[in-house]
């Protein structure tokens, strides 16, 4: 079983920055178990929504060559907790990318209200026989079109990104 952290894209532009939303609901376990009686998104839970959405912006830009893994966390901070009825907005932007890692700064609001910022490093590794796949292409094409970003990625000059255009 994998565990997603984001709902959607809303806005995905090839080699430069995604926004991705996670509704916050009552459905969900965890939140009741964290706190009990006091439901609310870990903050771990947070930052892996903002690192799944940093991940598949530096996936896209590597062509789905490498396996994107996060290295490092330089820096979070949240400035309040999400809770039941929250819909958090991710927006990732690129700072660096090489084809051995990147740096990527991702914010977070809550409505209109600035929730929190973290800067991730990720290191590209090759596929073979010391590093497994971490996804079938298959498989990472079912998950990019749950997450309906075909609906809205875009190449930098605009052109709409099509399907045909994901991992090899």
């Amino acid at each position: 079983m994998r565990w997603f952290w984001i709902d959607r894209f809303t806005e995905f532009v090839r080699h430069r920055r995604a926004r991705a939303v996670k509704a916050v609901t009552l459905a969900e376990e965890h939140l009741h178990d964290h706190f009990p009686g006091a439901a609310m998104m870990p903050a771990t839970l947070v930052l892996e929504g903002m690192a799944q959405t940093a991940g598949l912006l530096v996936a896209d830009s590597l062509e789905y060559r490498r396996q994107v893994v996060l290295a490092k966390v330089g820096g979070v901070r949240l400035a309040f907790e999400a809770v039941p009825g929250d819909m958090i907005e991710y927006l990732a932007e690129i700072v660096e990318l090489s084809e051995m890692g990147s740096v990527v700064k991702v914010t977070s609001r809550i409505g209109d209200r600035e929730h929190g910022e973290a800067e991730l490093y990720y290191g590209h590794l090759e596929a073979g026989t010391t590093v497994p796949r971490l996804f079938k292409n298959h498989e990472m094409m079912r998950w990019l079109d749950s997450l309906r970003i075909f609906d809205v990625a875009v190449n930098e000059d605009g052109t709409p990104v099509t399907r045909g255009s994901g991992p090899a």
